[in-house]
């Protein structure tokens, strides 16, 4: 009687909690499961989520991360608000707009997101069609332009850069939502004359546009990228250089934004920090992923951050390389 006794003990006891908290935060030490969108699959994220995610689950005891293709960083932010997301990755700009209730979060402010890593900058790319008639951004007026799904980054992108060309956003180009891989069939078919893709360097949707349907990059003007900087502080200058795809023959100028890694504040801080030690620390098993992997640098995951919150997770290994005062 007494064996059985305590046998039924130990059963309630495991079977009242399973130890994890709103986002999956550890309590019990019993496996996590974090959710963990990333974006198109013929983009940069994708891949590099995926890659992300084995690391995570071969190397973090307890851990299991689930990546998927998801619409991008507005999506991934929404998921995370809405607690079916845990770890995603999204644009500092976008983030900043969340976590203040900005913009796309006006009255749906999102306090509790937090910056693991930054990672790398991320371009904007502008991909027109050849014999389109567009030099400019400004020429895009009346052209049939696809800015990216409704609620994506590059969607976001399009409706802060075109008005700054004095082209309405989105009444002055006959628009057409749809993601990298949608847009590449409708540039090859003449069906789009150009495109927003907003991802790092190189993008699989940007060399499939000017290797096989007739798309080339046109930059964005110095007075206009110096006066979005002055507006939209997490906005920095990059150059995307000639030898990027093939058939580019010049460098082009844009604007790019750091893209981060981020979590939910209530993933336990311990989870996270093993999380960012493991990603850090065995940062050469993805290289093989892609080369964007090299422009990644321990050293700036702390920077240009547009005042988001680390994770105390990821706070406490930047603190311990000396990167942060503790």
């Amino acid at each position: 009687m007494v064996g059985l006794i305590t046998l039924l003990m130990l059963l309630s006891a495991c079977g009242n909690n399973n130890g994890e908290g709103k986002n999956g935060s550890n309590k019990s030490g019993k496996q996590v499961n974090l959710n963990f969108p990333t974006a198109s699959t013929t983009g940069t994220i994708y891949p590099l989520g995926s890659a992300m995610a084995n690391l995570w689950n071969n190397n973090v005891d307890g851990l299991r991360v689930n990546a998927q293709a998801s619409k991008g960083g507005v999506e991934n932010l929404n998921l995370m608000k809405e607690g079916e997301a845990q770890i995603s990755f999204a644009t500092a700009g976008i983030i900043w707009e969340a976590y203040n209730g900005e913009r796309g979060f006006k009255d749906r402010k999102y306090d509790d997101v937090r910056i693991v890593a930054g990672l790398y900058l991320n371009p904007n790319q502008i991909v027109v069609r050849k014999g389109a008639g567009i030099d400019s951004v400004a020429d895009l007026k009346g052209k049939r332009f696809a800015p990216g799904s409704v609620g994506s980054t590059p969607e976001v992108e399009s409706s802060i850069i075109l008005p700054a060309y004095g082209i309405a956003y989105p009444d002055d180009i006959k628009e057409n939502y749809v993601g990298f891989t949608e847009a590449i069939d409708l540039m090859r078919n003449k069906q789009i004359d150009g495109a927003l893709i907003q991802a790092g360097l190189p993008t699989a949707g940007v060399t499939e546009m000017i290797s096989t349907a007739g798309g080339q990059l046109i930059g964005i003007e110095e007075e206009v990228r110096k006066q979005l900087m002055e507006e939209y502080p997490w906005y920095t200058e990059m150059t995307i250089p000639a030898d990027a795809y093939d058939d580019q023959e010049e460098d082009v100028d844009t604007l790019a934004i750091k893209m981060m890694l981020m979590a939910d504040a209530s993933v336990d801080d311990e989870m996270i920090y093993e999380m960012t030690k493991t990603f850090w620390e065995n940062l050469s098993d993805l290289e093989d992923t892609h080369s964007i992997v090299k422009q990644m640098n321990v050293e700036e995951a702390v920077t240009d951050l547009a005042g988001i919150p680390l994770h105390d997770g990821a706070k406490k290994y930047y603190e311990e390389q000396g990167l942060l005062s503790e």
